[in-house]
């Protein structure tokens, strides 16, 4: 082996000494080599790193991209927020048969919340409590929401998880011959769960501004609209107990209504506009729609739907949903205060029976900004 080796130096050494003794230059190998090897690896891994920053940088810009002239980006890094929270939700159950079409409706109490709130440009962190509950001597059911809300330039992002207690009443009852009038009474045959996500694009981010209304992270300095484009999926979980109900209710009521428990999974594309006017100084309103087409599979009674699949049954499971938003806000960049409603609306509808569910919020909030960014 050493001779191998041996071999091949000479080989290499015996031209540098030739070309040294000719033109009077030192050859190293080793320099040589090393010399190469920086020539032919340094410059790829530059151009790969500085494509990769440029991609970057690029994405962030689109991302970003807004029209000054229309928003005015947020000069501060951190904000302090009060917020007084008020939770709501209703469930429409139609039900047809022999009496006619029926219609019961029911809905929890509604609970109010106070909330503080820190944030760091568009996230916030905070705690909120039910003022209601600091002043009850007998707890109720667990009653459970959460929330969370991204509002950035061009994309929207809202995840929620919602499950009822056990205080709700009745709010409408149409079409029963009643001797007296049962709305308001307690029933407590009746809970539900969602959970589920929504997912939208603005088209025209760079002079209509979303957190303008919603965040408070930019300001609108112009009036402008956008078409808006989305996603969105949930699951609901709903059980119903009739034989809670008002004794000359059950007597009435149509069969179809026998179920007890109604589980479905929703999957929709929605499409819609929203539209910011300033109307005065540091003053903006907002309005926005989504209505959304959506394909429902469900369970009832925890049985899967039977029926042979066809044409016709696959159309039958779609419906509408709707997301309606609407905010308004006077914001100066330093100081804010302004409210907000977010109301979200699903439709399930059966040859015999339908249930369109609906929650929202009411929102009113004042806070302040620190931090100044630096330019």
């Amino acid at each position: 082996m050493s001779a191998r080796i041996l071999i091949v130096l000479l080989l290499y050494l015996i031209p540098c000494i030739l070309n040294a003794q000719n033109e009077g230059k030192e050859c190293m190998l080793t320099e040589e080599f090393t010399a190469d090897s920086l020539k032919n690896t340094q410059p790829e891994e530059s151009k790969f790193l500085k494509t990769s920053k440029n991609i970057f940088n690029k994405a962030v810009d689109w991302f970003n991209a807004t029209d000054t002239t229309y928003i005015l980006p947020n000069k501060y890094n951190l904000t302090f927020m009060l917020e007084q929270s008020t939770w709501f939700e209703h469930y429409r159950l139609g039900i047809s048969g022999e009496n006619g079409n029926q219609v019961l409706g029911f809905a929890p109490k509604v609970n109010t919340k106070l909330g503080l709130y820190f944030g760091w440009r568009w996230i916030f962190l905070g705690y909120s409590f039910d003022l209601s509950s600091l002043f009850k001597k007998e707890r109720e059911k667990t009653r459970t929401e959460m929330v969370f809300n991204l509002y950035s330039a061009k994309f929207g992002l809202d995840l929620y998880y919602r499950k009822s207690g056990n205080n709700f009443k009745i709010t409408s009852c149409k079409n029963f011959n009643l001797s007296e009038d049962y709305v308001g009474t307690n029933f407590s045959g009746f809970q539900s769960s969602i959970k589920g996500l929504n997912a939208y694009y603005i088209f025209k981010s760079d002079k209509y501004s979303y957190p303008a209304a919603y965040s408070q992270s930019t300001n609108q300095k112009k009036s402008c609209g956008s078409f808006m484009a989305g996603f969105a999926y949930s699951q609901h979980q709903l059980t119903f107990d009739q034989s809670k109900l008002p004794q000359k209710i059950q007597e009435q009521i149509n069969p179809s209504s026998a179920f007890r428990k109604l589980n479905y999974t929703d999957y929709n594309l929605s499409f819609g506009y929203g539209y910011n006017w300033v109307f005065a100084k540091n003053c903006l309103l907002n309005i926005s729609l989504l209505p959304a087409i959506g394909y429902k599979k469900a369970r009832i009674n925890d049985m899967q739907d039977t029926e042979d699949f066809s044409w016709t049954k696959w159309v039958n499971d779609i419906n509408f949903d709707l997301i309606t938003r609407a905010g308004i806000t006077w914001n100066n960049t330093k100081y804010y205060v302004g409210a907000t409603f977010i109301l979200h609306t699903y439709d399930y509808r059966k040859d015999k029976f339908s249930m369109t569910n609906s929650f929202g919020s009411l929102k009113i909030y004042a806070g302040f900004n620190f931090w100044k960014r630096k330019k």
